[in-house]
């Protein structure tokens, strides 16, 4: 009878360790039984572990939409895990994805610094690392294979020479207000850099004032509103998104004022809705800031697996839209 139970329980416990290594779970970085080389999938796949920042943007939800819709297009396992905006919580996914032994990792890091703790655990587990959309400030660039995004700076600069060149002319001072990214993060730092360093050249254009809207349509709608009540003149808003100046235009329009007109609104991203505004005259100029990286980053997920030579870095290819080519480009816009 003793004999009979033990056998049972042993066999109890072989069907569920059985059970245990058959995958499941799915997006939110859940352990899925994954082991080093995919082979938890069971088919060969190539599994990778995500890390997002988060949906604080139409942007951004382009951007996820691009990723999962690619990896199912390539065939590649993906373990999908949202940030919400907090880099501890970026860290604990990709130390899951380690754990995990997935083949691959990649991810929008919320912030510049602090990465180079967890990129030397997966380097250690030797797990290649791909940043996408956004760049970390390590000196050790052998933490990661490759960064693929935009050029950010870029996007800043295009931004401040269409200033340039609206006002040549003038001599009067164009007082600007600017609704800066996330603090910390690489397009923050970079589209403010870029935007101030094409400025600088001329004295009559001078930052009256320069806040975080973090990247929300709420925050910078908020941020817009203070603005609007402490300075006394706004000749130009430069906000970091669409979304931010978006939320800028809800604000003026509250004041009483004009968007486009009393103020002129340069954004960087060119999402429908911002496009939109720019078509109806809310928004004066777009930078374009492509969210559609996703097959780009499974091209590259399989060369890395494969241990094939690629790029460190890989800009995307964008452009810039008045009113008029904004018009041109709705109908078909994807994002």
């Amino acid at each position: 009878m003793r004999m009979t139970r033990l056998s049972a329980l042993v066999l109890a416990a072989v069907t569920m360790a059985a059970a245990a290594g058959c995958g499941g779970g799915g997006g939110g970085g859940g352990d899925t039984g994954a082991s080093a080389g995919g082979a938890g999938a069971g088919d060969g796949k190539i599994v990778m572990g995500f890390s997002q920042v988060g949906a604080e943007s139409g942007w951004r939800t382009a951007n996820t939409k691009s990723v999962q819709e690619s990896a199912k297009a390539a065939g590649i396992d993906l373990k999908f895990s949202d940030a919400q905006q907090k880099q501890e919580n970026q860290i604990k996914a990709i130390r899951s994805f380690i754990q995990q032994k997935v083949d691959v990792i990649a991810f929008s890091p919320v912030v510049e610094s602090g990465w180079d703790t967890v990129l030397k655990e997966a380097k250690a587990a030797s797990i290649p690392v791909i940043l996408t959309d956004r760049a970390v400030d390590s000196p050790d660039t052998s933490l990661y294979k490759t960064f693929l995004g935009s050029d950010f700076v870029e996007e800043g600069k295009k931004a401040g020479q269409w200033l340039v060149d609206q006002y040549k002319d003038s001599k009067d001072p164009v007082k600007i207000v600017e609704l800066q990214g996330t603090t910390g993060s690489a397009p923050a730092n970079d589209r403010k850099a870029g935007f101030g360093e094409v400025i600088k050249a001329d004295p009559k254009f001078e930052i009256v004032a320069s806040q975080t809207g973090d990247f929300t349509r709420a925050k910078g709608k908020e941020v817009m509103e203070a603005f609007l009540k402490s300075t006394p003149k706004i000749d130009v808003l430069f906000a970091h998104n669409d979304d931010m100046g978006l939320g800028a235009i809800e604000a003026i329009e509250g004041a009483g004022k004009v968007p486009g007109k009393d103020i002129k609104i340069i954004t960087i991203d060119a999402v429908k809705d911002g496009m939109q505004a720019l078509a109806d005259g809310k928004i004066n100029y777009i930078v374009e800031c492509s969210p559609l990286l996703g097959p780009q980053l499974m091209d590259l997920a399989k060369k890395v697996v494969g241990d094939e030579q690629v790029p460190p870095r890989v800009v995307t290819e964008e452009t810039t839209f008045t009113q008029e080519q904004a018009k041109e480009a709705l109908p078909s816009r994807q994002y």
